[in-house]
């Protein structure tokens, strides 16, 4: 079969190798399709923590059962499934406590192990999920959106609340739409008037900034200066790291989706003086995937805008560069298989 890895920074090739064998407690599942994500992006270019070469990359995946044993889950051959790409230790302390999402021992398909940019692959049944009713683009970005549902819940927010989401990336537009759909008023923040213009017109945002000059006064502006209740991060980017607690109301909390390679730096009187809750949130758990299944299943969230670039296999690594490049207008790409 073939399969399309990452030999170094810059360099795909495609190969050829043996079909997987399924295991006992797995299933083997034909790649329908894979989206293409910041972590696959930065993979590419040589800056992604905890990333080592050559990787089969690509963890958002929508499959369908080639083979599979009798499971408690009700799938069979042929039903379309999604893969929750974090394999978990089932025994560390975060695992016991029900955050298997930051496992000590965590391994995450693409990036700490081959990932699904290949025609089968074999998946532990405990990683599977049921998704009858959703198309394949559907399937394909259930993974990034369930990483917004898990910094939402992260965040503890109210309907009403105000939030900041800097990045219009599909990341934080995920967020956008999750934190409406809970009721919050939605500020959105980038470097890139065609991403804003996007979130403003598809996802309809309350208020877009474009990042520049009298950023804070802007947001100040939109809020009668009370700034936002929960500021989420989901660029990666330092400088704007260690910027969201300007944008964040005394007692507010503060959300880093976003990863940066770096050590970053705060003004500890600005972050006591807010009294900020600062945390991170990674990954995703079986609560998150679920809930974003249920939202597509009604048709709350807009996939046919959100899919901006689609190619087949055979023309990946052709088109990879272009998706790069922000003028090019990627916000979400997939491959067909």
């Amino acid at each position: 079969m073939k399969y399309i890895v990452c030999q170094e920074p810059g360099n795909f090739v495609l190969k050829e190798k043996e079909r997987p064998t399924r295991k006992a407690g797995e299933a083997l599942l034909k790649v329908k399709k894979v989206g293409i994500c910041g972590t696959d992006l930065h993979a590419y270019a040589g800056n992604q923590a905890f990333f080592s070469y050559p990787r089969i990359l690509g963890h958002e995946l929508a499959t369908q059962v080639i083979e599979i044993e009798e499971n408690d889950k009700g799938i069979r051959v042929g039903d379309n499934v999604i893969v929750m790409p974090y394999k978990s230790c089932g025994s560390c302390v975060a695992c016991v406590n029900g955050q298997t999402n930051c496992c000590t021992e965590i391994s995450v398909m693409g990036v700490h192990s081959d990932g699904g940019m290949q025609e089968e692959i074999a998946v532990p049944l405990d990683l599977i999920l049921p998704a009858k009713e959703l198309s394949d683009d559907e399937m394909t970005i259930v993974e990034p959106l369930a990483i917004g549902a898990h910094a939402i819940r992260r965040s503890y927010l109210n309907p009403k609340e105000t939030v900041v989401v800097m990045g219009c990336g599909p990341i934080g537009i995920g967020i956008m739409k999750l934190a409406q759909i809970k009721g919050a008023k939605v500020i959105a923040m980038d470097i890139d008037q065609g991403r804003l213009d996007y979130a403003k017109e598809k996802i309809g945002v309350d208020h877009v900034v474009l990042v520049g000059e009298h950023t804070e006064e802007k947001i100040a502006a939109f809020t009668n200066g009370d700034m936002a209740n929960v500021v989420f991060d989901a660029t990666g980017n330092r400088k704007a790291l260690e910027s969201g607690i300007n944008y964040m109301a005394h007692g507010g909390r503060y959300v880093l989706v976003g990863l940066s390679k770096g050590d970053l730096l705060f003004s500890h009187p600005g972050i006591h003086a807010k009294e900020t809750t600062l945390m991170c949130s990674r990954n995703a758990t079986n609560e998150d995937f679920q809930l974003v299944i249920d939202i597509l299943k009604i048709g709350k969230f807009p996939t046919s805008s959100f899919i901006t670039h689609n190619v087949d296999f055979s023309e990946m690594i052709n088109h990879f560069d272009t998706w790069l490049d922000p003028a090019n207008g990627v916000i979400k790409a997939t491959v067909n298989f």
